[in-house]
């Protein structure tokens, strides 16, 4: 048969045993309590690092654009003569084997000064920019174009030993030069004097290779030509 639980024993077992459930419930109370805590420390320390990640992230950016600026001119943002200089001097020194070949290609603007003081700085500088435009898209994608300063610009060819090749890109960036620019209602002309020098012909060093075009453009200059190989 089935035998009953007086009635006064459950409850005396249910008072035994509360005080373990108040106790539970304070315990698991505590525990939300911690969690909760938890969670807001956890939230702070994401949103702490989010904010680290993007200031260092700024940081870096700041510093990729500082790098650029120190290599590149304000301008026309060709290279600058910095950036031309350890690109030169990269090439020279950086072969697996023999003597590179390569060229420097150096312009220089006849009369653009009595032209910038006509027009205006304005329009000369416009007119710097286009230049700076014309020259890269003579050349190839491997070669360099820099402005060195003032009216002045230099171009790094590589893999190039043929004088009669490195004849055709000086004649390439002279035309290219020396086409009307149509600035506003303005219609201007400049042509360029050119030197090249070769490597190692003229020279195996950045100084020496950019003192012989420098010195092969003055003679163009001088004798009113296109441009003049270096002696």
């Amino acid at each position: 048969m089935l035998s009953l639980v007086p009635t006064a024993d459950i409850d005396a077992g249910v008072q035994r045993r509360a005080p373990y459930g108040d106790e539970l419930r304070t315990a698991l109370k505590g525990v939300d309590s911690r969690n909760d805590q938890l969670r807001r420390e956890n939230a702070y320390l994401r949103a702490m690092l989010t904010i680290a990640l993007g200031e260092l992230t700024s940081a870096q950016k700041r510093e990729k654009h500082s790098q650029y600026l120190a290599l590149h001119d304000d301008l026309t943002a060709l290279p600058n003569r910095r950036y031309f200089l350890e690109r030169l001097a990269y090439a020279l020194g950086n072969q697996d084997s023999g003597t590179p070949d390569l060229a420097v290609i150096y312009l220089d603007l006849d009369g653009f000064k009595a032209l910038n003081d006509m027009h205006g700085h304005a329009a000369g500088d416009t007119l710097l920019s286009l230049i700076a435009t014309r020259l890269a898209h003579a050349l190839r994608a491997e070669d360099l174009v820099s402005r060195l300063g003032g009216d002045e610009y230099a171009c790094l060819i590589t893999g190039v030993s043929c004088r009669k090749r490195l004849r055709e890109i000086a004649l390439t960036l002279f035309e290219a030069v020396t086409a009307p620019f149509k600035i506003g209602a303005l219609v201007l002309s400049v042509s360029p004097s050119i030197g090249v020098a070769m490597c190692p012909l003229h020279g195996t060093t950045a100084d020496a290779l950019m003192h012989a075009a420098d010195a092969a453009m003055y003679a163009a200059k001088r004798n009113r030509s296109s441009f003049a190989f270096a002696n």
